[in-house]
C-alpha cells in the first residue's frame, strides 16, 4: 500500500495539522491501495501562506519567461522517464484502463509540459505599440496565487491543463487533488521538486469540498482554476463574483455525435468508441448522445450496440480491458440509477441494463438505449459513465438543432463521407471542441465550453491568457 504521511508545502514536506487521514480504495478490488492525510483549514492557510511568499517576494515571477521555460523542460524531462509509472499509479486508484492511461493520462499531461515549455522560448513579456501622445508598452504579469482544483476522473491531465500554463505565466500554485485520487499529484511533487521548482511554486493539499471552499474563499488567492461538476462550478463562480477573483471553470458536458446518413459505420465505430466510452465513460467530452437519422436509425443502433458489444470489461491492469470500473460505489450506484430512470422514462434497453457484470469492484454494465427523444432526462444530464442514447433526428438542420438543444456546450463530433458536410455542420453546433470523423483535444488549440459548460480556455496560447494580467503603459519623452 502508498503510504504518505505528510504534505507538500513550501517545498518540503511538512506534518499536517490534523490526524485525519484518506483511504485510496481500488474500484477494481474494493481494497485499500492508498493512504494520505486529509487537509485542514489550517493546512490550506499555510499552502495559500507558503504561496503568497512565493510570489510576493520569490524569484518565480521575477525570473522571465525563458527561464521558468527551463525549469519546466527539466520537470517534463522527469515526466518523460517515468510516465508509465504515473500512467499505472492513475489505473490502480481510479480504474482507468491501462490502454486509455498508456494513450491519454500520462502522455497528455507530459505533452502539455513540453507544449508550455516551449511556448515560453519565445513568449514576448512586452510589446510596444504606438500611441496617440506616444509609445504604450503593453506588458503580461502573472496573476498571482492560483487555487488550481480537480477532479478525479483524470486527474493528472486536469491538473496540468492549469498548472503547466500557471506555472509559465510565473504564477505560484496551491493545487488541491480529489480524494478519490490524490496518489498521482504526491508523484507529481516529487518530481517538481527535483526538477528545481523553487520553494512555494507548487503546494498540494488533498481535502474535501469544505477545506476546498476555504481554499476557493481565501483571501490570499488571486485566480480559482475549476474541472468539475456544473453544480460546484456555479457555487465557485458565485464566491469568485462576490470577491471579483479572477476564475476559470471546465464543466459538465453532454456531447452530441452526428452520425449524417452518408457516414460509413463501420469506420465510424471504430472511432466513435474511443470517443463515446473513453475512461469508462467518466469524461467530460464523452460523445453520449449518438444522433441517428430516421432512414438510418434502426442501423445505426445496431453498429453501436456492436460496438458495445466488443468491449472487453473488467481488470483495468489487462491491456485487453476496454472498460473497467467506476471510481467510487456513489459512481456505480449513480450510474446504475440513471438506467433505470431511462427504462422508467420509456427507452429501450439495447445492451446492458442493471445486472452487474462482476460481484466484486464497481462495476456497470455498458449500456445503450435506443428510442431515446431529446427531452428524456438520460438525454439531457451528464450521466458520467458508459452509457449511450441514440437519438433520431429527421434531417441535417434537425440534427443541428438538438445537438445545441442542451444546457452544455463542451464537445461533439460528426461521422460523414465528406469532411467539408462535416465542417459545415461543426460551424453550426455550438460547443468548445468539435472533430469532424474523429475527436481529439490539441494542446497548442483551446479547449472549455459553451453555456453550462464552463467559463474561459484551457490549454493552447490561449490558455496560458487566463493565468496573465495586462498592464498598459504611456509615456511621454
Amino acid at each position: 500500500m502508498r503510504q504518505h504521511d505528510r504534505l507538500f508545502i513550501g517545498g518540503e514536506w511538512v506534518t499536517p495539522a490534523g490526524t485525519s487521514t484518506v483511504d485510496v480504495i481500488s474500484p477494481h478490488t474494493e481494497e485499500v491501495v492508498g493512504r494520505v492525510p486529509e487537509g485542514t483549514a489550517e493546512d490550506m492557510n499555510r499552502a495559500v501562506a507558503a504561496a503568497r511568499e512565493a510570489f510576493d517576494h520569490g524569484p518565480w515571477p521575477r525570473m522571465t519567461f525563458a527561464e521558468r521555460a527551463e525549469v519546466i523542460t527539466r520537470l517534463a524531462a522527469i515526466y518523460n522517464e517515468r510516465q508509465s509509472e504515473m500512467a499505472q499509479l492513475i489505473t490502480e486508484e481510479m480504474g482507468s484502463p491501462i490502454t486509455f492511461s498508456n494513450l491519454a493520462q500520462a502522455p497528455q499531461p507530459l505533452g502539455m509540459l513540453q507544449y508550455y515549455a516551449e511556448l515560453g522560448r519565445t513568449f514576448v513579456q512586452e510589446e510596444q505599440r504606438p500611441g496617440v501622445f506616444g509609445p504604450i508598452t503593453v506588458r503580461r504579469e502573472p496573476v498571482g496565487v492560483v487555487a488550481a482544483v480537480v477532479p478525479w476522473n483524470v486527474p493528472q491531465f486536469v491538473t496540468m491543463t492549469k498548472v503547466a500554463p500557471a506555472l509559465l505565466a510565473g504564477c505560484t500554485i496551491v493545487l488541491k487533488p480529489a480524494p478519490e485520487t490524490p496518489l498521482d499529484a504526491y508523484l507529481l511533487a516529487e518530481w517538481a521538486a527535483e526538477a528545481g521548482l523553487p520553494a512555494g511554486v507548487l503546494n498540494i493539499v488533498v481535502a474535501g469540498r469544505e477545506v476546498g471552499e476555504h481554499l476557493i474563499s481565501h483571501p490570499g488567492v488571486d485566480k480559482v482554476a475549476f474541472t468539475g461538476s456544473t453544480a460546484a462550478g456555479r457555487r465557485i463562480g458565485s464566491i469568485c463574483g462576490e470577491q471579483l477573483k479572477r476564475v476559470s471553470l471546465e464543466l459538465g458536458g453532454k456531447s452530441a455525435a452526428i452520425v449524417l446518413d452518408d457516414a460509413d459505420l463501420a469506420s465510424s465505430m471504430g472511432f466513435l468508441s474511443l470517443a463515446s466510452l473513453m475512461n469508462n465513460g467518466q469524461a467530460c467530452v464523452a460523445q453520449t448522445r449518438i444522433l441517428a437519422s430516421r432512414s438510418r436509425y434502426d442501423e445505426v443502433v445496431e453498429a453501436v450496440a456492436g460496438m458495445v458489444k466488443a468491449q472487453a470489461v473488467g481488470d483495468p491492469a489487462d491491456p485487453a480491458t476496454g472498460i473497467g470500473p467506476l471510481v467510487a460505489r456513489r459512481q456505480q450506484e449513480r450510474v446504475e440509477g440513471y438506467i433505470k430512470l431511462g427504462m422508467e422514462e420509456g427507452a429501450k434497453v439495447v445492451v446492458g441494463g442493471l445486472d452487474r457484470p462482476y460481484d466484486r469492484g464497481w462495476y456497470v454494465s455498458p449500456t445503450v438505449f435506443a428510442g431515446v427523444s431529446n427531452d428524456m432526462r438520460i438525454a439531457r444530464e451528464e450521466i458520467f459513465g458508459p452509457v449511450l442514447a441514440v437519438i433520431p433526428y429527421e434531417d441535417e438542420a434537425d440534427a443541428v438543432r438538438i445537438a445545441n438543444d442542451s444546457d452544455y456546450g463542451l464537445a461533439g463530433t460528426v461521422w460523414t463521407a465528406d469532411p467539408e458536410r462535416g465542417m459545415d455542420v461543426a460551424r453550426r453546433v455550438r460547443t468548445g471542441t468539435y472533430g469532424v470523423n474523429c475527436f481529439m483535444l490539441e494542446t497548442n488549440a483551446p479547449f472549455g465550453g459553451y453555456k453550462a459548460s464552463g467559463i474561459g480556455r484551457e490549454l493552447g496560447p490561449e490558455g496560458l491568457n487566463g493565468y496573465l494580467e495586462y498592464k498598459s503603459i504611456s509615456r511621454l519623452g
